[in-house]
């Protein structure tokens, strides 16, 4: 092929960047951040998972409480200043909060470690979080120090959210569309543990509870909210019951927990019995339709 032959050719469409970036290839774009994932999914062989959700602002205890020795060490700084009093306060409130963080650790440890227990040849129930700091990292921390593969499904944002260093690295994702990172995180679930956190916190837990108060979960969801005193001062779900919002019965689509061992419990318990155990034998002798949307 003579160089005047190559010039003359166009980009093929899926190798064009201009064009894979244009609105034009928005369609292809959101098929990739489904595609992807799920080939590497493949790969690794995991079968389903347990999501936690939480705060991205809580350290851990070691480094927020050497926060605040620092603040309170006499002679580093000036604390009659309305700033620096605030400064202390809020360092303080790391430490208390920083419970949450090791707490959420030894949760993913506990869960990884009886995971990695179970028959078979894929993965199963695999700790999965926003892939960020914070809860997300204590999370993923806790897996991998159990041994086991832990997933991070990380996204794109103005100011950099950096995926850290706890996650497996073949499992590390990162997502343009906040809705494509939505679905990988209900799409394999089988547990959700939601931590202490802020507004994407309750956003990730209402769209789980929507989902599955609305039936759009073709298999049986755990939710544990962590931390009841927390978030019975943030939230009155009961009074939207109450008030006729909601049916009574939809507050039993989650629980509250307040230790890494009731926890666990909680979601060995209810992991072997809607997903380990096998089902009856079916009355009928034609075999029955297996679903196949998650």
């Amino acid at each position: 092929m003579t160089d005047t032959e190559k010039n003359s050719r166009s980009l093929l469409a899926y190798e064009n960047p201009r064009f894979l970036n244009s609105p034009e290839g928005r369609p292809l774009r959101i098929m990739a951040e489904y595609m992807e994932p799920l080939a590497r999914f493949r790969r690794e062989s995991i079968q389903d998972t347990v999501v936690f959700f939480g705060s991205a602002r809580f350290a851990d205890f070691e480094h927020a409480s050497t926060g605040l020795k620092l603040l309170e060490k006499p002679g580093s700084v000036q604390l009659a200043s309305p700033e620096e009093t605030a400064k202390v306060k809020r360092a303080r409130t790391a430490v208390d909060m920083a419970r949450y963080y090791e707490d959420a650790r030894k949760l993913a440890h506990l869960l990884t470690d009886w995971s990695r227990t179970l028959p078979g040849k894929r993965h199963r129930f695999v700790v999965t979080t926003g892939g960020g700091p914070g809860i997300m990292e204590a999370a993923n921390r806790g897996a991998q120090e159990a041994g086991g593969k832990t997933i991070g499904l990380n996204i794109a944002l103005p100011f950099e959210q950096m995926p850290n260093p706890y996650i497996t690295p073949e499992l590390n994702f990162e997502f343009h569309y906040f809705f494509m990172r939505k679905l990988w995180f209900a799409y394999l679930a089988k547990g959700l543990v939601v931590f202490p956190g802020g507004f994407g916190t309750l956003d990730e837990l209402f769209e789980i509870l929507t989902l599955a108060q609305t039936e759009k979960l073709a298999k049986k969801i755990t939710v544990l909210i962590y931390g009841k005193k927390y978030w019975q001062k943030c939230l009155n779900l009961e009074a939207l019951a109450d008030a006729g919002a909601i049916s009574p019965n939809d507050v039993n689509l989650f629980q509250y927990v307040d230790s890494p061992e009731e926890a666990f419990e909680r979601l060995k318990e209810s992991l072997t019995r809607d997903h380990l155990q096998q089902p009856p034998p079916a009355k009928s002798r034609q075999p029955e339709i297996a679903k196949t949307r998650r």
